[in-house]
C-alpha cells in the first residue's frame, strides 16, 4: 500500500481540490493521511462549499454538488478526523505528497510555514511523488534548496494562472472585497520568478473544460518527473487519475 500525505491549512482550503484526490486514491486502494498546522481537524472554505453569497455568474466559483458530497464523506474519514501536526510529520514515512489549494485568508499560514517547506524539501530531495493544485504550487515555489533556489527551479509547472485569478478577483470585488486575492502578486507571477525560465510556468488554455467523475480526462495538468501540477478544481480529476496511474 502506498502511503500518501495531504497537507492542509486549519481553514479555508478548497473542498474539491482536497476531496477529489482523496476519493480517487481511496477507490484505487490507497490510504491518505492528513496534517494540519496544529493537528486540529481542518475545515474547508465554507463559502466555496455552500455557495452562500455566490449568485449569478459567481455560482461558478462554488463547489459542484457531487464534489461537496465527496468532501462530506472525507470529513468522517478516520485520518481526516485525527490529523497530524505539520511539525510532527516524518516525511520519510510517506511516498506521495499532495498540496491542495484555496484562496481565502486561512490559506496563508499553510503557504508561509517553515514546517510545510521542510516537508516539501524532503520530497524533492528524495524525488518522491508530489501533486499540487492551484495555490498549492506556492508552497513549493517558496521551498528553497541548499543553493537558495526554489525546489521548482528547472521544472515545468502549472498553477492558478493570471487569467483565472484576475477574473475571480474582478468578479467578486464588489461583494467580497479582496477575499479572492490571496496575495498582491498573482500565483503565476510569483511562481514564474522561482523557475529557471518564466515560460516554464504553463498556464494552459484560457477556457478549458471542467473534469468530472464521468469525464476525468477533461482539464489541464503538467507532468514533470515526480511532480504533477494542476490549476483549479476543474483539473483535479485529471490530476488524481494521473497520480493513480503513476502509482501503478
Amino acid at each position: 500500500m502506498v502511503r500518501i500525505l495531504m497537507l492542509l491549512p486549519n481553514t479555508d482550503f478548497d473542498p474539491t481540490e482536497a476531496g477529489v484526490p482523496w476519493h480517487v486514491l481511496k477507490q484505487a486502494g490507497h490510504e491518505v493521511w492528513f496534517a494540519t498546522e496544529d493537528g486540529q481537524k481542518a475545515q474547508c472554505d465554507q463559502i466555496t462549499l455552500s455557495g452562500e453569497g455566490l449568485t449569478g455568474r459567481l455560482k461558478t466559483l462554488a463547489a459542484r454538488p457531487e464534489n461537496g458530497e465527496i468532501y462530506g464523506e472525507m470529513q468522517v474519514d478516520q485520518h481526516f478526523e485525527t490529523p497530524l501536526a505539520w511539525k510532527g510529520v516524518d516525511p520519510n514515512a510517506y511516498d506521495v505528497l499532495i498540496l491542495p489549494g484555496g484562496h481565502a485568508p486561512g490559506m496563508k499560514p499553510y503557504l508561509e510555514a517553515q514546517a510545510v517547506f521542510d516537508i516539501c524539501r524532503n520530497f524533492f530531495e528524495r524525488e518522491a511523488m508530489v501533486a499540487s493544485i492551484c495555490h498549492g504550487i506556492l508552497a513549493l515555489a517558496r521551498t528553497k534548496r541548499a543553493d537558495g533556489r526554489s525546489v521548482l527551479y528547472g521544472y515545468q509547472v502549472t498553477g492558478l494562472n493570471n487569467f483565472q485569478e484576475k477574473i475571480a478577483v474582478r468578479m467578486t470585488r464588489k461583494t467580497m472585497g479582496l477575499r479572492y486575492q490571496t496575495y498582491p502578486e498573482t500565483v503565476q507571477d510569483e511562481v514564474s520568478r522561482a523557475l529557471k525560465r518564466s515560460r516554464d510556468f504553463r498556464p494552459g488554455p484560457k477556457f478549458s473544460s471542467f473534469g468530472t467523475a464521468r469525464n476525468p480526462n477533461k482539464g489541464f495538468i503538467v507532468k514533470d518527473r515526480h511532480l504533477l501540477s494542476a490549476r483549479w478544481p476543474g483539473d483535479v480529476y485529471k490530476l488524481s487519475y494521473a497520480l493513480v496511474a503513476r502509482l501503478g
